[in-house]
C-alpha cells in the first residue's frame, strides 16, 4: 500500500536538475535565463564546482564579463587541484581579452589532467588568439577526436601561416607582453635607434617647420613620437596593443591615440604632412594596403618616413625573428604603383639583435 508522500511523488514529479536546466538554456542562447538559475544557488553557497563555473560561462556569455572573471578567479582559489576549474579560469580569461594569463591557466589545467582535451582544445583557440597558428596546430594535433568545429579551427590556423603580413593578434600580444619593459630593453638590450634616423632623414627631405600634423604608426611606447615631438603641431598615434597605449599616454607628448591596425585604423582623410614608422613595418611582408591607406591620410607635398629590414634580391619574406625583409626594388615598385614619389632610400642599422647590428633600410616617400 502506498504512503501519502509515495502517492505525492508519483503525481509531481522532482524538481529538474538546475545545472541541467542552465545548460539547456546556455545551448539554447538563453545566458540570461541560465544565469537566473544558478545566481541564487552560488549566492546561499549551494553551488557546487561544476555550477560555479556554468554560471561563470553564462556571464561571459550575457555580458557580465567582470563578474564571470571574479567567479573563476574565486572557484579556482577554491578548487586548486580541480583541471575543470583552472580550464573555467582561463575561459574567463580568454573571453575578457586576457590571452596571455589564458593560456597560461590552459597550460595549468592540462599539467593537473593531460587527457583534458576540452583544455587542450581551449589552449589551441587561445594560441589563434595570441597569432600562434604553429602552436595552436600543436595543441589541436594531440586532440584524437576531430569536431567539425575542431576542422574548422584547424583550417583557420593552416590559413593564418600563409598570410603577407604578422597576425594581428599576434603583434597585440607579443606587445602587451612587452610594454612594461619595453622601453628599457629597446634603449638599452637592442640600442633601437630607428626613431633617431628617421629624424635625421626628415631634416633631409622636408622644410625646416614646427607646425606639421604628425601621424605615428605603430608608435608603441612614444619613443619616436618623442623624437618627433618639437616639429609637431599636432602628434597623433596608433597602435595595436593597448597596453602599449597606455605608457605613450602617460609619456604626455599625444594629441590623440587610438587603438587599432595599420592597414583599417589609419585615417581616410587627407589630415597629415607627415607619417612615421619606426621599427613598425616588419611586421607586414605586402605592404600595397599600409602604402594606400597612408596616401589617403596624408595631404599633398606630405611625406611618409619608415625603416624596415633589408632583404637582400627581390620582395619581401619572414625572417627567422618572425619580422619581414624587404628589398628596395620591393619598396620602390610598391610606392611608385600607390602613387608616392621615393625621395630617398638609406642603408642602417634600426636595431640590434643579440648584439649584430640589423641591416635595415630608412625610406622617404612624398605624395606629389
Amino acid at each position: 500500500m502506498w504512503c501519502a508522500s509515495t502517492m505525492a511523488n508519483a503525481l509531481w514529479p522532482a524538481d529538474p536538475d538546475p545545472l541541467a536546466q542552465a545548460r539547456t538554456l546556455l545551448a539554447e542562447g538563453r545566458p540570461q535565463d541560465a544565469v537566473a538559475i544558478l545566481k541564487p544557488l552560488a549566492a546561499a553557497a549551494r553551488a557546487g564546482l561544476l555550477a560555479r563555473l556554468e554560471l561563470a560561462r553564462a556571464l561571459s556569455a550575457a555580458g557580465q564579463g567582470g563578474n564571470a572573471l571574479e567567479l573563476a578567479r574565486e572557484t579556482a582559489l577554491l578548487y586548486p587541484s580541480a583541471a575543470a576549474a583552472a580550464l573555467g579560469l582561463g575561459e574567463a580569461m580568454l573571453a575578457a581579452g586576457l590571452v596571455a594569463t589564458a593560456i597560461a591557466e590552459f597550460q595549468r589545467a592540462l599539467r593537473i589532467d593531460p587527457d583534458l582535451n576540452d583544455a587542450r582544445a581551449m589552449l589551441g583557440r587561445a594560441w589563434l588568439e595570441a597569432g600562434e597558428p604553429e602552436k595552436a596546430l600543436q595543441a589541436f594535433a594531440a586532440i584524437p577526436e576531430r569536431s567539425p568545429e575542431l576542422h574548422t579551427l584547424v583550417e583557420d590556423a593552416r590559413a593564418m601561416q600563409t598570410l603577407p603580413r604578422s597576425n594581428a593578434g599576434y603583434v597585440r600580444h607579443l606587445f602587451d607582453q612587452f610594454s612594461s619593459t619595453y622601453d628599457s630593453r629597446m634603449l638599452g638590450e637592442l640600442a633601437y635607434a630607428a626613431p633617431r634616423i628617421l629624424r635625421e632623414m626628415a631634416a633631409m627631405v622636408l622644410a625646416p617647420a614646427n607646425t606639421l600634423s604628425v601621424l605615428d604608426l605603430g608608435c608603441g611606447t612614444g619613443l619616436a613620437g618623442e623624437v618627433f615631438r618639437d616639429i609637431a603641431a599636432r602628434l597623433d598615434g596608433v597602435d595595436l596593443s593597448p597596453a602599449m597605449l597606455e605608457q605613450a599616454r602617460a609619456r604626455g607628448i599625444y594629441d590623440a591615440l587610438r587603438v587599432g591596425d595599420l592597414e583599417s585604423a589609419i585615417p581616410q582623410a587627407a589630415e597629415y604632412d607627415l607619417a612615421i614608422a619606426a621599427d613598425t613595418l616588419v611586421y607586414f611582408g605586402d605592404l600595397r594596403g599600409v602604402f594606400a591607406s597612408v596616401w589617403k591620410a596624408l595631404k599633398s607635398g606630405g611625406a611618409f618616413l619608415f625603416t624596415v629590414e633589408k632583404r637582400e634580391g627581390e620582395g619581401y619574406a619572414l625572417g627567422p625573428k618572425r619580422r619581414w625583409l624587404h628589398a628596395q626594388s620591393y619598396l620602390r615598385e610598391q610606392a611608385g604603383k600607390s602613387g608616392f614619389e621615393v625621395a630617398g632610400v638609406m642603408e642602417c642599422f634600426p636595431r640590434t639583435e643579440a648584439g649584430v647590428a640589423v641591416q635595415g633600410l630608412a625610406v622617404a616617400l612624398l605624395k606629389r
